[in-house]
């Protein structure tokens, strides 16, 4: 009895050893980190702060080049949103963000969410930046059948506006066409109505034709159902991949303003320009096809190209006091990825690749399948490729 009894205060003992080791190394190992996130001895606030205005200036220019030249070239005819090219681009666009998804976002999320300065219950127990990617990419699925839905009923509701409006006026115009002619024939002598009953029926067969013509004008927008869905489409999509973008990139920002370290930020500042009108590309490409008006593609470029030098800027100002590696920053961080890998992985695989690769206009043609997976696969490579920097 007392042996066993021994043995159970052993074990006791052994475990707590365990657990106050494991605490200690784990202590240890949130220091390193916290000491590379400083830069590891390469610590200089005043060129750091230089170079965060650089960063700045060249990603702000990358992303308005990259969101501007798809929206410029709506005017152009090699780069209608009908055209060759402009498929191709857009298939690029999704490899894009298809790679931004899974290479960038996912894999930041799964560092901030592992980080040896988080508690190990709940986080390193149980697979929280897939299973938050997965909730997002479910959520998303939800809102795009919403938002569609939305969209489709507004449109269906000012259609019918105007086909009754047309209706009425073309009625009200037939009904005064007849009551004037009536009266007229009626006040004639005999002998002229012949001629004018002639020009009552030239006058009601010309607003029969105007009717018809009228009727002409109206059902090609019945029969554009398909071209209305496509419309809608592109708009649900181009503004949901927006959210999705900018969300990442507020956290791109905030990352590279409170860093402290030009070591860390100088291969940041071009791989995240090229990061930056990468992504811009593909926005840029999905607001063109959406045909916006003017004023809600310039509101809408204008906002993805400010958040990231916007969160730059926020993060400079929070360097003195905002600590990266608190396990609330962190947090924060690898929740935001993952809602982003989320939705830009069922962006790209959903609405982008799928919508297009299995569209008719894509499989009749053998020359621009082969285009557009090019193109696809190089977009993914490209902004692969950029995971070595940033």
């Amino acid at each position: 009895m007392a042996l066993a009894g021994l043995r159970r205060q052993a074990g006791q003992f052994l475990t707590a050893s365990n657990e106050l080791m494991a605490a200690s190394l784990s202590t240890a190992t949130c220091a390193e980190e916290m000491q590379r996130a400083e830069g590891g001895g390469c610590r200089d606030d005043a060129a750091a702060l230089r170079l965060k205005g650089v960063a700045m200036a060249a990603i702000l220019v990358a992303g308005v080049l990259g969101v501007g030249l798809p929206l410029a070239g709506r005017k152009r005819r090699a780069l209608r949103t009908d055209s060759a090219a402009f498929r191709a681009a857009k298939a690029f666009a999704a490899g894009v963000i298809l790679a931004t998804g899974f290479v960038h976002m996912l894999h930041d999320a799964q560092h901030a969410l592992s980080s040896p300065c988080l508690p190990a219950a709940p986080w390193r127990r149980f697979p929280f930046p897939g299973f938050v990617a997965m909730s997002a990419a479910l959520g998303t699925l939800v809102l795009d059948f919403l938002a569609t839905r939305f969209y489709e009923a507004k449109h269906r509701d000012e259609a019918a506006r105007v086909k009754a409006a047309a209706a009425a006026t073309l009625a009200a115009a037939s009904s005064a066409s007849d009551e004037d002619i009536t009266v007229v024939t009626v006040a004639e002598e005999d002998e002229r109505k012949a001629p004018l009953l002639q020009t009552h029926c030239h006058v009601h067969s010309h607003g029969h034709g105007h009717s018809h013509g009228h009727g002409h004008d109206m059902v090609p927008i019945e029969g554009r159902e398909g071209d209305v869905s496509e419309h809608v489409r592109s708009v649900v999509v181009s503004q949901i991949l927006e959210m999705g973008i900018v969300s990442h990139s507020v956290i791109i920002g905030l990352s590279l303003g409170v860093s402290r370290s030009p070591c860390t930020i100088r291969p940041l500042v071009t791989a995240l320009s090229f990061h930056q009108f990468f992504e811009g590309f593909a926005l840029g490409g999905c607001i063109a096809q959406a045909q916006f008006k003017n004023l809600s593609a310039i509101l809408m470029a204008s906002f993805f190209a400010i958040t990231t030098p916007a969160g730059i800027a926020a993060g400079a100002g929070l360097a003195t006091f905002y600590n990266p590696n608190s396990p609330r920053a962190l947090v924060v961080e690898g929740i935001l990825d993952s809602v982003s890998a989320g939705i830009l992985i069922y962006m790209s695989l959903v609405d982008l690749i799928a919508a297009d690769f299995l569209g008719e206009k894509m499989t009749g043609s053998l020359r621009q399948q082969v285009m557009a997976y090019i193109a696809l696969f190089l977009g993914a490579l490209s902004m692969s490729s950029l995971a070595i920097w940033a």
